[in-house]
């Protein structure tokens, strides 16, 4: 079997950050690490546990720092001075505002979610092995405006009772920037790029994607599609090897991005990074905390791990670290060692601490294969 994933991904390069270039490191890269709540903390330490593998294997050296401050304002403040540095943010999920208002504080304008699944678990979850074969996706999401990052005031009286006022912007040059960083992507990619909108429930806002849409992909030299926001999770499905990079607003994208899940065979596996105009980047699953799982050693950590072999790729340079980290993984699943979520008929099911350890055992094996 081959697939789109049989080679290793295309790092993003320089087109997140508008032709600029990340900063040397000087010694040991920078990783600020929050361990979020739920089942943070585990799948956390599972993926901390393959990178001192990777380590120890030959790898880059990586100067871990665990914020145990996690109000916003104080991850934020350390981001800032890591990232002039050179240095990222690898972040278990957590639920609230945490997420929002960290893209807000330091900037980071868009979420790029790869959804490339993986020829060893093509068989796992609901969607047939043909659908998923050829696919080859990037979401682009922006991160600063639209509902998420609305206001909204509660109101309560006689007539209505309860009742809430939301209130939200898109400005021309933020959808704008997206759209630049969207059309650069698809130029390194197959020259494609979808862009989300709601033509019927939002005229006004559609008309803005749309326009300025076409005019930037056509000076850019690629396709330009519009999708309403419902067609578009329905091609996610069923035509999902025709789409290269999906472009939507902030609610849009995060919906879309979640139903990659589907193609990847489980939203264990969906991870992403928000990038800002700057160096500097926060690197997380696409789950959530699943506060239920907690502390039952029964979370897939895999999303996690492959936001930490995304990370070592984008902000740190380290490819051929990120390419054994991700190929370690895919050995421990070819073997048939499976978290729950992952579960196919003669697979071995581990939990979330033995799912990094068998990781880990599995970096040296990959680069002994390799000879590197």
């Amino acid at each position: 079997m081959t697939s789109a994933r049989d080679a290793p991904p295309r790092p993003l390069g320089e087109a997140v950050l508008d032709g600029g270039s990340h900063p040397a490191a000087s010694g040991p890269h920078r990783l600020l690490v929050v361990e979020g709540e739920g089942i943070g903390p585990e799948v956390l330490a599972a993926s901390l546990e393959v990178l001192a593998a990777v380590e120890e294997d030959g790898g880059g050296a990586v100067g871990v720092q665990v914020l145990r401050d996690e109000r916003v304002d104080a991850v934020a403040a350390a981001c800032r001075d890591a990232f002039a540095a050179g240095g990222a943010l690898l972040a278990g999920p957590r639920g609230g505002r945490f997420v929002y208002d960290l893209r807000r504080a330091l900037g980071l304008y868009c979420k790029i979610s790869p959804i490339n699944p993986w020829p060893e678990l093509w068989e796992v979850g609901c969607l047939r092995a043909a659908a998923r074969r050829d696919v080859d996706l990037l979401v682009v999401r922006e991160n600063l405006f639209g509902v998420y990052q609305g206001e909204a005031v509660e109101h309560r009286d006689q007539a209505r009772g309860r009742w809430v006022e939301h209130r939200f912007a898109y400005p021309e040059g933020p959808v704008r920037r997206v759209l630049r960083l969207g059309a650069r992507l698809a130029q390194g990619r197959r020259g494609r790029m979808a862009v989300v909108v709601k033509e019927g429930g939002l005229p006004a806002l559609s008309r803005l994607w749309r326009d300025c849409a076409t005019e930037i992909a056509a000076d850019h030299g690629v396709g330009c599609t519009l999708l309403d926001v419902d067609y578009a999770a329905y091609c996610m499905v069923q035509h999902a090897a025709e789409l290269d990079v999906l472009v939507a607003p902030n609610l849009f994208g995060d919906v879309l991005s979640d139903l990659g899940g589907l193609l990847l065979g489980s939203r264990g596996l969906t991870f992403g990074g928000s990038f800002g105009a700057v160096p500097g980047a926060v690197y997380q699953t696409n789950h959530g905390a699943a506060h239920d799982l907690a502390g039952r050693d029964r979370a897939d950590p895999a999303a996690q791990i492959l936001a930490l072999a995304m990370l070592l790729r984008e902000s740190f340079g380290m490819a051929r670290e990120a390419a054994v980290l991700e190929q370690a993984l895919r050995r421990v699943w070819a073997a048939g060692w499976r978290t729950e979520d992952l579960a196919e008929e003669g697979c071995r099911i581990v939990g979330t601490r033995e799912m990094g350890r068998l990781t880990a055992r599995a970096v040296a094996e990959v680069r002994e294969r390799a000879g590197v």
